[in-house]
């Protein structure tokens, strides 16, 4: 770690070693996970109830939007943590300053998705991003081997802040189309800055760090499978769909979990230097997965009777997630780690999802068959490779 500067009690913050060992998350960084949860639980629940109030454009776009800046935030702070987290007192203030950003943004997201209102989600998204660029500045200041990609970071991130807060005053359609080129800006702010030079990301710890986000994501998914579970003891009503529902969701989430954690990460990061490739596709990968748990949440208001759309909406709210998960984890996490054989067998599992919204019933059984499917095709494809590996070093 950097030496601490013994009268402020300050670190110079410079660049960390990526090859430093057993680097792992810290408590702090654990900490700011946790106040994303509040966010994309609102995010997927007001998703759940646009859906079956038959709104399913609205809350389709509008989730997609609000997810974006969750996701964004988080990334960003992450991939700075990697590089240069320093763990002083002032670091740490930085950083609760975005997860009020966090709760901020949290608060704004009904009326955001239901209304169009962005207002409360966009201050709350600009407290966020505006600490990120006082991280910035302050590792301009300390380490001059990478002050020029860290003005570049600064300044970048500041100027789209001004536009968010500027976009505020466009009509409601000017807004839409804003907000889409804003985002565009955001993307490209990491391109321009490390155009200056790579940031030394640490690619064991960011492996961990995005499967950990993962794992809360799975979490809501867990919690609407225990919602169906809870309706059917408590009313009696539709109990065995709703129970086999619970049980469905809870394979579907255990499975999602198996194939995102089928094959290790980091060393493929470490040696490509993939870092945009893997953190940018890592949006669908997020948006799909927090949406399962608005998928099942719509199951069971359309077995209860308290759905206005129909049972092939419903099942798609749930499958097309699935499906958009298993499509992406395979073309950025899973090609080239597995054999040909099982990227026919996870290819055919996405189409075999998604068309499984289109079963008079039990969309969500075939789902997670299907699932179950694909994680035997992966520990198959394991157990080959490590025999294998085993018989080339006897032989």
């Amino acid at each position: 770690m950097n030496d601490v500067i013994s009268r402020t009690g300050l670190r110079r913050m410079i660049a960390r070693d990526a090859n430093e060992p057993t680097r792992v998350s810290s408590p702090l960084e654990l900490l700011f996970d946790l106040t994303f949860v509040v966010a994309i639980s609102q995010a997927s629940s007001t998703l759940h109830h646009l859906i079956s109030e038959d709104h399913v454009g609205q809350g389709v776009l509008a989730y997609l939007m609000v997810f974006f800046a969750v996701w964004w935030a988080w990334m960003n702070f992450t991939w700075f943590a990697s590089a240069f987290d320093t763990d002083d007192w002032l670091y740490r203030v930085t950083t609760i300053l975005q997860m009020a950003g966090v709760l901020v943004l949290a608060a704004g997201v009904q009326a955001a998705m239901v209304d169009f209102d962005y207002t409360v989600v966009t201050f709350g998204y600009v407290i966020m991003r505006l600490a990120m660029v006082a991280q910035w500045v302050r590792l301009a200041i300390s380490d001059p081997a990478y002050r020029p990609t860290a003005l570049r970071f600064g300044s970048g991130i500041a100027v789209v802040q001004v536009l968010w807060v500027a976009r505020l005053a466009l009509d409601a359609d000017l807004q839409l189309w804003a907000l889409f080129a804003l985002m565009a800006a955001e993307i490209a702010v990491p391109i321009f800055a490390e155009a200056r030079g790579r940031t030394p990301w640490h690619p064991h710890h960011i492996a961990e760090r995005f499967g950990l986000f993962t794992l809360l994501l799975l979490g809501e998914s867990l919690l609407a499978s225990s919602n169906a579970l809870i309706d059917a003891l408590a009313t009696g009503e539709h109990l065995a769909d709703l129970l086999w529902l619970a049980a469905s969701g809870l394979i579907i989430t255990a499975a999602i979990w198996w194939i995102y954690y089928a094959r290790e990460q980091h060393e493929t990061l470490a040696r490509a230097q993939r870092g945009f490739a893997f953190g940018y596709s890592h949006y669908p990968i997020f948006a799909a997965v927090g949406a399962v748990s608005a998928g099942v949440e719509v199951e069971i208001d359309e077995l209860t009777g308290h759905t206005e759309v129909s049972d092939a909406v419903a099942g798609l709210a749930l499958t097309l997630p699935v499906a958009v998960f298993l499509a992406v984890v395979w073309a950025v996490l899973l090609r080239g780690q597995v054999s040909r054989q099982v990227s026919i067998v996870v290819l055919m599992a996405v189409a075999l999802v998604a068309m499984a919204a289109l079963l008079p019933v039990g969309a969500y059984a075939a789902a997670a068959v299907v699932l179950i499917g694909v994680v035997i095709a992966l520990e198959v494809d394991k157990t080959a490779r490590v025999r294998g590996a085993v018989g080339e070093r006897v032989g």
